[in-house]
């Protein structure tokens, strides 16, 4: 198996981490109801379609696809996550590995792969453009692939300036003079803009379909959203949905789904 230059320290946070409640959350709501929408449009066009979640965590995503009638595999680097996800379904088969080595799947495999969490945690530009082929190479032609990005001006606005971090991320040059964040090897989290995704895009020879803001701004408004009544929730759910598409938004939110086809 190849390994990932931070697993040591992704397995010993993920080993700590509550990632089964994240998407329970309000704000993970937003981004779990989102994401969902636009998964449900292709997988309502494929009768019994086999979809792969790479990097499932505790199968927040694997489980509700399975539930639907979608053949799935899930596939994580932390072995408490993959057993968490097996205390909730047999309905889900579930595989210990990485986003970058995916030799134990044959090439054109799957209808719909989901590649999420690896992204936000694979540093280096060559350890991310690896994931990204590799999912093309087990997605069918035709196939669509689902790539979700951690954003550069959501790390600095919130880490760097309302946690007051930036300076001293300027100093230990964790951020270089263009505001972009600059992660060590050894770190946890890699942050892209824009640019960085459409260049990982073109490198892979993806068609884009679309792109869009998952969360948008909820994760800045999280004590606003968990004292709104349910009504007003809806609402706000209602309103990121109809605006998620929007470019303006796509840099400053949390998340980024870019949504692609193997052609």
């Amino acid at each position: 198996m190849v390994i990932y230059m931070n697993e040591k320290n992704l397995i010993d946070y993920y080993n700590k981490f509550n990632e089964d409640k994240r998407l329970t959350r309000r704000h993970g709501i937003v981004e779990y109801q989102t994401t969902m929408k636009y998964i449900s449009q292709y997988i309502s066009k494929i009768k019994k379609p086999k979809v792969i979640d790479i990097g499932a965590g505790t199968g927040k995503y694997s489980i509700a696809l399975a539930e639907r009638g979608c053949n799935v595999v899930a596939v994580d680097l932390i072995k408490h996550n993959l057993m968490t996800l097996k205390t909730k379904t047999d309905k889900v088969k579930t595989i210990l590995g990485n986003a970058i080595n995916l030799h134990m799947f044959e090439d054109n495999t799957f209808d719909l792969v989901l590649l999420f969490g690896p992204m936000y945690h694979l540093i280096t530009e060559e350890e991310k453009i690896r994931a990204i082929k590799e999912a093309k190479r087990i997605t069918k032609k035709g196939g669509i692939i689902l790539i979700s990005y951690y954003m550069n001006e959501y790390a600095i606005l919130t880490e760097g300036f309302k946690n007051n971090n930036i300076k001293n991320a300027i100093q230990n040059n964790l951020v270089d003079e263009f505001f972009h964040v600059a992660p060590k090897k050894t770190d946890l989290y890699s942050m892209v803009r824009i640019e960085d995704i459409d260049r990982y895009r073109e490198i892979a020879k993806l068609k884009r379909i679309k792109i869009i803001a998952q969360d948008g701004p909820s994760d800045y408004m999280r004590p606003i959203l968990n004292q709104m009544d349910e009504e007003t929730f809806n609402l706000y759910i209602k309103y990121h949905q109809s605006i998620c598409e929007r470019p303006e938004l796509l840099g400053a939110s949390s998340h980024v789904l870019d949504i692609l086809k193997k052609e």
